[in-house]
């Protein structure tokens, strides 16, 4: 007998067969020696997992308003490689393959079912609605055709619900409706207190006299109604979990008419009024009449939304304003500057009769207040500041409808003495003139608001003038700046005009002054000449190579004081064509040293004549003064 020794794990994909050497012997005999050929062949098994297995099982929660035969759980077995000991020679016909695994309950006292494809279902009928947990094992086997199985346990555990159920506020009423109603006219409508909500009528089926809305729970008739009373039954349910539902019954009454309804002048009120208009001011004056009562015996009532039920009021057959109509208020603009409501005009008499007459008030806009200046409108800019530069934003302000719609302007608009300009939408002040602190520290402007769109006649428009002060930050002149400060060049001086030599890269702060070029060392034989920062070289029939060391003196700025910026050009000349006579001596050249460059700024000031003249003045007053003194000491 050859068995499978203990904890040998056989695996047909690495070894799918084995061969044994098998030696017997009886005693007094010779030895015989035959080998057995062992063949592994992939055989699926089965193997339950965790927790499933365990000896507690698997645990499941659901809530109890779980709709039927919904699937709780899935029993997954696994299958794994089997063993198969046969003796034979390669190439033996292989096993069959398995076919699914099948499972069974082991205990049948529960509610819940077990399909064939391992599925836990909820029980048909849903779980109970109770208030207390319930648990549920259930205890399942799976095996499969060739004996293999496996088992575990499932707990399910069914939660209390907290979702509201559905029910309805009372269990049956009666509604009457008059005689005539015709097609799809509301009857009535029905509600019920839950989550998901939907209705349905289950009787009587035939003949069908109402239908229901679905989701509203309107009831509309199906044709024109005759007297007579009909009992419905209403359903309303959870369309999620149709199983949560309530019925109630319903008694509709339809009763005759032998009367018309109230006729009222006009049919249809539509005004159009001022947000100024005072309460207590009469819209609208219906004049009723009943074929069978005078109009004192007809009621008035307003219907309809509460913003305009609040607004307006009846007082007897007029329709008067009851509050301010705020033309400037959010909820109003909210609503479309309208009102709409419903007189509803009763008559006595079993049943009442009544009419309906559409109300539609309009509101239109009136200016009522003056723009509002800003507070501390002071802004600051530097006198460099660029043409269109952003000075600062005037935000005046408006309570009308709607809010801060304004219009900018300046009083006098920009001229020279007034460098600025405003945006007439947005209010910002921007620079269209040359600024200059000496001249002007500060600039007072005016500003006018002007609201737009703020009264149904376009001429009503209030403004108002504010002040706006403009402070100059004066920007200190520097001297120029030059790249490089020290050049070397070399040109050939050819026949002919001028030729140019370089242009001289300067720059001024602040940005865009206009800068003077001079040429202040250097030039004494006159051969260059500057026009603008571009330097040129007059032709002199030079006749020797010659170097020139020029010094160019770069001033900026119309301020007081003006500074400048001193640029050295090394200029090495060289003739056309230099004729070199045959020598046999040897030729010496002697080698220029570097020119040593210095460059000095220097600052002047340039006082202004008032304060000569003061000056001036103060040392006569001083003079005089101790000429008197002295005068006085020698007589004494």
């Amino acid at each position: 007998q050859v068995t499978l020794r203990a904890g040998a794990e056989l695996d047909a994909r690495q070894v799918n067969q084995y061969t044994l050497n098998l030696r017997a012997a009886c005693p007094g005999e010779d030895e015989v020696e035959e080998r057995l050929f062992v063949q592994v062949t992939a055989e699926q098994a089965l193997r339950c997992d965790t927790p499933f297995a365990t000896a507690g099982g698997d645990v499941v929660q659901v809530l109890a308003d779980v709709a039927p035969r919904t699937p709780l759980y899935a029993v997954l077995p696994q299958p794994l490689g089997g063993l198969t000991v046969s003796g034979g020679c390669p190439g033996d016909p292989q096993p069959r393959k398995q076919e699914q695994p099948w499972g069974q309950l082991r205990n049948h006292d529960t509610p819940l079912t077990l399909t064939h494809r391992g599925l836990v279902l909820a029980p048909a009928g849903g779980f109970d609605p109770s208030n207390d947990t319930q648990i549920f094992r259930l205890e399942i086997e799976v095996m499969d055709r060739h004996g293999h199985n496996c088992s575990g346990a499932v707990r399910v555990e069914v939660l209390p619900s907290h979702r509201p159920r559905v029910t309805f506020p009372e269990p049956q009423w009666a509604v009457m409706v008059p005689e005539g109603t015709g097609p799809l006219e509301v009857v009535t409508r029905v509600h019920a207190s839950g989550d998901n909500v939907h209705y349905a009528i289950l009787a009587p089926v035939a003949p069908r006299l109402f239908t229901i809305d679905e989701v509203t729970g309107e009831i509309r008739s199906t044709r024109r109604l005759e007297v007579g009373h009909a009992l419905l039954l209403v359903r309303a349910y959870n369309a999620l979990h149709p199983t949560d539902h309530a019925t109630a019954m319903l008694n509709v009454t339809v009763q005759g008419t032998d009367r018309q309804a109230p006729s009222c002048v006009p049919a249809i009120s539509v005004s159009q009024v001022p947000e100024t208009v005072s309460p207590g001011s009469t819209l609208v004056t219906l004049r009723c009449t009943d074929s069978a009562s005078t109009e004192g015996w007809l009621h008035y009532a307003l219907e309809g939304p509460p913003a305009s039920h609040s607004r307006f009021r009846m007082e007897g057959s007029r329709l008067q304003v009851n509050t301010t109509l705020d033309y400037d208020s959010e909820a109003v603009a909210a609503m479309g500057f309208q009102f709409t409501a419903t007189i509803v005009v009763t008559a006595g008499g079993e049943p009442p009769r009544s009419t309906r007459v559409p109300v539609l008030v309009m509101v239109t806009p009136v200016n009522e207040f003056t723009p509002v200046c800003p507070n501390g409108a002071t802004f600051t800019v530097p006198e460099t500041a660029a043409f269109g530069s952003v000075v600062g934003r005037v935000a005046g302000t408006d309570r009308d409808y709607p809010p801060d719609s304004l219009e900018y302007s300046l009083e006098g608009g920009p001229r020279p003495a007034q460098p600025f300009s405003i945006d007439t939408r947005t209010g910002e002040i921007r620079v269209v003139g040359p600024l200059d602190s000496e001249q002007h520290k500060s600039y007072r402007l005016t500003v006018q608001l002007t609201d737009i769109h703020n009264d149904l006649d376009p001429a009503k428009r209030r403004s108002r003038l504010c002040d706006v002060t403009v402070h100059l930050q004066a920007v200190p002149d520097q001297a120029p700046v030059c790249t490089p400060e020290v050049q070397e060049l070399r040109i050939m001086a050819r026949s002919g005009g001028r030729q140019s030599v370089t242009r001289l890269a300067c720059q001024s702060s602040p940005n865009g002054a206009m800068l003077s070029y001079t040429i202040t060392g250097g030039n004494e034989d006159g051969r260059f000449q500057l026009e603008g920062n571009t330097l040129f070289y007059l032709p002199n029939h030079l006749a020797e190579p010659r170097t020139f060391v020029l010094l160019v003196e770069v001033r900026g700025g119309p301020g007081v004081p003006r500074r400048s910026t001193t640029v050295a050009l090394v200029v090495h000349v060289t003739p056309w064509s230099t004729p070199v006579p045959p020598s046999t001596t040897t030729l010496c050249t002697t080698l220029l040293k570097e020119p040593l460059v210095v460059v000095r700024t220097e600052a002047v000031w340039h006082p202004p004549a008032w304060f000569v003249a003061v000056l001036t003045v103060s040392g006569a007053l001083l003079l005089a003064a101790l000429g008197c003194m002295a005068r006085t000491l020698l007589c004494r």
